[in-house]
């Protein structure tokens, strides 16, 4: 199982099945706010769609194909971040995230978002992560450009979000500029 301690108050692990009713909770409790950015946001949410994602993530970290994370901040979830999927023939992934409301501005997902891309460079052996980000979306796009990751373009109307089509921007880094900068 993944599990990793970033600093005294933040930790990253494997969402379980018994972290459904408070990941539930936070997404409840933040709806209208993750709804800016999240399509999955607007669907009806309950405690076994909630226990349905998880399920599905631990068979995608069974498989190997990428996991997803619950951001633990003094012990409350305060988020999820993950590997969509791994590329293994390109060595490739991406990473998604999200952070409930209460928990922005903490330095939380630059810190997560790090800890990732390291795990993903030095463990996993893969030489490129990408991130995508909605053009509008400054506060996502913020953690990739202050990892160093490159902005590698726009991709126009890449997700339907509620009533209208987002443009994203594509942020790619590589294990050798990665590595290069944090060893």
């Amino acid at each position: 199982m993944f599990s990793y301690t970033i600093n005294d108050h933040v930790s990253l692990r494997l969402l379980e099945i018994r972290d459904a009713e408070s990941l539930h909770m936070l997404i409840s409790g933040c709806k209208p706010y993750l709804q800016q950015w999240l399509p999955w946001a607007y669907s009806q949410h309950s405690v076994d769609s909630t226990q349905a994602f998880i399920r599905a993530s631990l068979a995608q970290f069974a498989a190997n194909d990428g996991f997803q994370a619950g951001i633990w901040y003094d012990n409350q979830i305060a988020g999820v971040i993950g590997f969509h999927r791994f590329d293994w023939m390109n060595r490739t992934t991406s990473i998604g995230y999200w952070l409930g409301e209460p928990y922005q501005g903490l330095g939380i997902m630059t810190n997560a978002c790090r800890t990732l891309v390291h795990f993903a460079f030095a463990t996993l052996g893969m030489n490129r992560v990408e991130i995508e980000c909605a053009v509008e979306n400054v506060k996502s796009r913020a953690i990739p450009e202050r990892l160093g990751f490159m902005n590698e373009g726009r991709r126009r109307q890449r997700e339907w979000l509620q009533d209208r089509y987002v443009d994203h921007i594509m942020y790619g880094i590589l294990a050798s500029e990665w590595l290069a900068e944090n060893r």
